[in-house]
């Protein structure tokens, strides 16, 4: 079942080691970076231990789309997509070999994935009625800009963080002229034609 947990500390890791770059200088790094012709990120890519086990929980926890695959890929897997992002799935074996993760405690500094989100409370919802256990916690609420945040792990331990992060203003530091905000383009075409084998509209 969900757990709420205590805020963590606003200073975290980075205020004991230090900030590796000062915002400051920050015009130096991009001195030698031509402009990239990059859009958006496509999709992000998980070692399994069961592909059916992970296809059923990005399915019904995070309402994902089971996409058909390429026929050339000849290995075991599945293909999600909703959200302007994919997720690829692939069969973990004795060649194919998965990082190490942490499969019990929940610790927001751990490597994860975040999706942003409309309505926290349905989402919080929907992780108790499927008893999916979670840690919530709010940050820069000093500032004024509260950001909620629930954290929980997918069948194989991936950590995954679903928040509000639009209440929080990104401000680049000296690169404005750099950054290019996805459009409709972005997204890879989508035939939103119904062939019977799901719903459709």
């Amino acid at each position: 079942m969900g757990e709420e947990c205590k805020e963590a500390g606003a200073g975290g890791r980075h205020a004991e080691e230090g900030l590796v770059v000062d915002p400051a200088d920050s015009s130096k790094l991009y001195e030698d970076v031509p402009p990239m012709p990059l859009m958006a990120l496509n999709h992000i890519s998980r070692l399994c231990k069961s592909v059916d086990a992970s296809v059923r929980f990005y399915v019904k926890a995070l309402g994902f789309v089971l996409i058909h695959r390429p026929p050339a890929l000849d290995f075991s897997g599945a293909w999600l997509f909703n959200y302007g992002v994919g997720i690829h799935l692939v069969q973990r074996d004795d060649a194919r070999k998965a990082p190490d993760v942490n499969p019990g405690e929940l610790d927001p500094m751990d490597n994860h994935i975040s999706f942003q989100c409309e309505d926290m409370g349905m989402m919080e919802r929907r992780l108790r009625e499927m008893r999916i256990r979670y840690m919530k916690r709010t940050i820069n609420e000093e500032e004024g800009s509260p950001i909620d945040q629930l954290f929980f792990k997918d069948p194989d331990g991936f950590m995954i963080e679903i928040c509000n992060c639009e209440n929080l203003e990104l401000v680049p530091t000296g690169a404005l002229g750099r950054l290019r905000l996805p459009r409709d383009r972005h997204n890879p075409p989508v035939r939103m034609v119904d062939h019977g084998d799901g719903d459709g509209e």
